[in-house]
């Protein structure tokens, strides 16, 4: 496989997309979205102020933004990685231009990462929104699924993946399943509801704890205020938290179905891995609450389930190969 080849930056790009995604969820769970009260530069910086006289410009500059190095950090360097992802998008693209290939797939991928771009803007100038930090992890899923279809489209898959084919309907349902809890994880984490209930199988000592879903679902909150630890009631981010964990039980019931349903000779190292993925995020959100939400495990939650949904992504691309269905 050469280097400059849409192969190899392709899955050179799923790859940093994984590392932008961890460095973003080490950011927002470190509480470090707002490390930089100003975008793209930091505190009116190329980089950031690091001496002396160079806060107390930043501090004259952000009277309510008073300088912490441990927050701005993370920040900075996942807009570092996160802009050598779009230096990476901008040479698959000119890569697939010179084989002749995939433009059209490159150039929706630049494209999201452009869209992405303008969503670390709003992040940071509407400060933490539920709804535009929910859309920017989205839209982080979505660049790191575009990559490895690219890569997906360069492979020469020769089994026979009958079962995926014939089981595309069920197969898209699950992904449905699986988008929607992953939303609940991203709704749970931008209204800091991870921490509404810390205890199992009760939620603060109660089976039915009081909840609020119309609170705690209002997508559209208002636009101004600060959003750094969330404005919600108790009861709405108990709401949200036990939807979650409600998402979390219907997701594993149906993969497991799933997993029967497909299990073939072919399919069995796809199902495997699909299924070690998933109870590792199982094993993962119950250990989030059980230890009270320890940084680590908290970002490798995140990062397990962005494996869960690639590794359903890799599935439903191998369910439209129609060559290599069989008879």
């Amino acid at each position: 496989m050469r280097f400059f080849s849409v192969k190899s930056f392709s899955i050179l790009g799923v790859f940093l997309a994984f590392v932008v995604i961890a460095l973003g969820a080490w950011t927002r769970l470190a509480d470090a979205g707002l490390g930089c009260p100003d975008w793209p530069g930091c505190y009116g910086f190329v980089t950031f102020p690091t001496t002396a006289d160079e806060i107390a410009i930043a501090e004259r500059l952000y009277p309510d933004s008073p300088v912490e190095i441990d927050k701005i950090i993370p920040e900075v360097v996942h807009r570092y990685f996160a802009a050598s992802l779009g230096l990476l998008a901008i040479a698959l693209l000119i890569i697939s231009f010179r084989e002749k290939k995939l433009l059209l797939t490159t150039s929706f991928l630049l494209f999201v990462i452009i869209c992405q771009g303008i969503f670390g803007y709003l992040t940071v100038s509407l400060k933490l929104h539920p709804l535009i930090v929910t859309g920017h992890l989205f839209g982080a899923m979505l660049t790191t699924a575009l990559f490895l279809i690219i890569f997906l489209k360069t492979v020469d898959f020769k089994g026979n993946y009958k079962k995926l084919h014939n089981n595309k309907g069920l197969l898209s349902l699950g992904f449905i399943f699986l988008l929607g809890q992953i939303f609940l994880g991203a709704w749970t984490s931008t209204n800091y509801a991870a921490r509404a209930c810390l205890d199992l199988p009760y939620c603060q000592g109660e089976l039915l704890p009081e909840v609020n879903f119309a609170e705690g679902f209002n997508l559209f909150q208002t636009f101004g205020p600060n959003y750094l630890f969330g404005h919600m009631s108790n009861e709405a981010r108990v709401a949200i938290h036990l939807t979650h964990r409600i998402g979390a039980i219907v997701v594993f019931i149906y993969s497991l179905f799933l997993a029967i349903r497909l299990w073939s000779t072919d399919t069995k190292p796809f199902l495997i891995a699909f299924l070690t993925i998933l109870f590792l995020q199982i094993f993962l959100g119950v250990n989030n609450v059980l230890s009270h939400l320890p940084l680590w495990n908290a970002v490798a939650h995140n990062l397990v389930g962005v494996m869960l949904f690639l590794s359903m992504v890799v599935m439903i691309y191998i369910s439209s190969l129609k060559k290599n269905v069989g008879t």
